[in-house]
């Protein structure tokens, strides 16, 4: 259906009013913090599934906290004589906030508070039944819907590089919340998405947040931008869903297979300023008789790093479940949610497909002659934010590349914090069968190491060399030191790619 069967949106032309919800909302603790605290850690969560009777059940008093909860995350009709008391209705009601029904007033809008990263109190506003979760099946009837944050949302945000820049681009900006992110480091913003809704829902996300407004721009990914434009960040929670048919607009590009994501990754190079990052979740095809990896290597635009790590994979019957259930499609007729369950597995089919994987792509601009390109799988568990962690992975990269072995040698390294070490072994045994070194913090990775490389990381503390250190290894296991030289830059070279240890100059 088209845009015209959703609600009207509040007008993104009154900034005075958004300002003075804002306060409003702020005063009643309509924020993050304070829905927690009201709710409790359960009703709470259960909102995150989109289940609303445990909110419901604790909203029955009539404290302006618990009104507005009804009102804007809930779609409860209230009194209007009681949301004048604290909320400035009039005006609310002019612009488009709110609607009245007799003597009751109700949301245009879902309005969600969110807490930033640095405690700033946000609200992302998106379409009406569609401020938690996913879309609870009203997908299925509006292709238009503006949707809320999810957790692809959040995950994106907080693998995000954040430092200062000049310029950042988010590309399908729905409700606004990478754009939302970036205003924090970023001079300036410009957001495009395809459907102008989401571009209205932007403007009020950035507005009630007490964000600056950001460049809007209507059309598809990066057609709104000019080729001379470049940016120092670019960011996409892209329409990524590989479907038969471009049923849905926020959820499916309407290109073939992964085509979408990999037009994406491939048009970002040209678009990145030198040492620029661009960041994106995509889904991608496993293909038979085909490296999934190197799908992904053949997708890295010249002239870039890149970092791309598999975070889940599904079957295509798993994943045609999962998208099917998403769009509320399992809850109509059984006869029509087969029909396109089939149409689903006909175009997997069709394309020789057996899985879809997940995950993250990060791209770095680079002078260097020869990019780095690293593609991994990494299911286990990570420890979010981690912009700082990825930050670290490209500029130990610019390390690495810039060193050869006698140069490493030379070099000064300190264990990286939190790093522990575990031996592993039968009982009673004299000496382990192996070492392993396990990182507490950003990506938690394990590696195996020998005795040399446990010991040469156990010392590393920044005042003596690598070469001095492996020397006096050398020394205390009857080794050849030259033989030791020789064959241990390998194994530090890794430690550093992957983070145990870090640069001390």
């Amino acid at each position: 259906m088209s845009n015209a069967t959703l609600s009207p949106l509040p007008s993104a032309d009154r900034p005075d009013v958004a300002a003075r919800l804002r306060e409003a909302l702020l005063a009643a603790s309509f924020t993050a913090d304070g829905l927690l605290d009201l709710l409790g850690a359960p009703a709470y969560a259960a909102l995150a599934r989109s289940e609303t009777v445990p909110a419901l059940r604790a909203t029955r008093g009539d404290t302006p906290l618990e009104t507005l909860v009804r009102l804007f995350l809930l779609q409860q009709p209230v009194p209007h004589a009681r949301v004048e008391e604290f909320l400035p209705l009039h005006a609310c009601v002019e612009s488009g906030w709110l609607v009245r029904v007799g003597d009751e007033v109700a949301a245009a809008v879902d309005v969600r508070p969110f807490g930033g990263p640095d405690g700033e109190d946000w609200f992302i506003v998106s379409d009406l039944g569609c401020a938690v979760g996913g879309a609870g099946g009203i997908g299925s009837h509006h292709e238009g819907v503006v949707l809320g944050v999810g957790g692809a949302s959040t995950t994106l945000a907080g693998i995000t590089v954040r430092t200062p820049v000049s310029s950042a681009l988010d590309l399908g900006t729905g409700s606004g919340i990478q754009a939302l992110h970036a205003a924090r480091h970023a001079t300036r913003v410009t957001a495009t998405d395809l459907n102008p809704r989401a571009l209205h829902v932007t403007a009020l996300t950035l507005a009630l947040s007490g964000a600056p407004a950001a460049d809007l721009r209507e059309g598809s990914l990066f057609e709104p931008i000019r080729d001379d434009e470049t940016y120092d960040l670019i960011v996409s929670n892209p329409p990524f869903v590989i479907s038969p048919g471009a049923r849905l607009t926020y959820r499916d590009g309407g290109m073939g297979g992964d085509d979408l994501c990999r037009s994406i990754v491939q048009g970002a190079g040209e678009r990145l300023n030198e040492g620029g990052f661009a960041q994106f979740l995509a889904n991608w095809q496993h293909v038979e008789g085909e490296d999934w990896q190197d799908r992904l290597r053949a997708w890295v635009p010249r002239g870039c790093d890149a970092w791309i790590v598999q975070r889940e994979v599904q079957d295509v019957t798993q994943y045609a479940e999962l998208w099917l259930r998403d769009a509320g499609d399992h809850r109509g007729d059984p006869a029509e949610y087969q029909a396109r369950y089939d149409a689903w597995l006909d175009e997997f089919e069709a394309r020789k497909v057996k899985a879809v994987g997940f995950g993250w792509i990060t791209l770095r601009r680079t002078a260097a002659a020869e990019p780095a390109v690293t593609v991994e799988e990494w299911p286990h568990s990570v420890e979010q934010p981690l912009g700082d962690t990825i930050r670290a992975h490209f500029e130990r990269l610019d390390y690495l590349r810039g060193r050869d072995d006698a140069a490493l040698l030379a070099g000064h390294f300190t264990l990286a914090g939190e790093v522990v070490q575990e031996q592993v072994g039968l009982p009673g045994a004299e000496d382990p069968e192996h070492v392993v070194l396990r990182q507490h913090r950003g990506m938690r990775r394990a590696t195996k190491v020998d005795t040399v490389g446990a010991g040469f990381a156990g010392v590393c503390d920044g005042s003596l060399s690598a070469g001095r250190i492996l020397d006096a290894i050398a020394q205390l296991v009857g080794e050849d030191p030259v033989s030791l030289r020789d064959r241990t830059p390998a194994q530090i070279r890794l430690l550093v790619e992957q983070g145990f240890l870090e640069p001390a100059e």
